[in-house]
């Protein structure tokens, strides 16, 4: 069952960005990717738009609104909060401190980015996989 609605990478490193596109691509789901290079684009994206987003996936290390304040922000902002976007990190780095702030912070995932195109590919098939099948508020009519 593919489930509809774009999928957010809120993603500043180009290259990154293309290998998505590329596995997405392969991995051929149909939902649209918009990307964002900074967490303020991506705020203003979803104050203004009426289109339900599958999911969000965001590096942490991103400029303007790191990743850790932007999903802070969602949080705290009723009209975003109630959209319930599911929001998963995908990032290099997976500190501790950072791994426990990300869940304090109410993320739906944590992810640290494969060192292989392989490896990549493999986590982005389970993400969608599980979000395609999991009955989240957002997907509920």
């Amino acid at each position: 069952m593919k489930k509809g609605g774009p999928v957010i990478i809120i993603e500043d490193d180009f290259d990154d960005q293309e290998l998505l596109r590329e596995i997405f691509k392969r991995l051929n789901y149909g939902n649209e990717l918009i990307f964002f290079s900074d967490g303020e684009q991506a705020l203003d994206f979803l104050y203004s738009t009426t289109v339900k987003p599958f999911i969000i996936l965001s590096d942490i290390n991103i400029p303007r609104i790191d990743g850790m304040a932007l999903r802070e922000r969602i949080n705290s902002d009723d009209q975003l909060k109630f959209k319930c976007i599911p929001y998963l990190f995908y990032s290099t780095a997976a500190n501790p401190n950072q791994v426990f702030t990300a869940y304090s912070l109410s993320v739906q995932g944590f992810f640290q980015k494969g060192y292989s195109f392989t490896e990549l590919e493999k986590t982005i098939s389970i993400i969608m996989q599980y979000w395609e099948r999991c009955v989240a508020p957002n997907k509920v009519t």
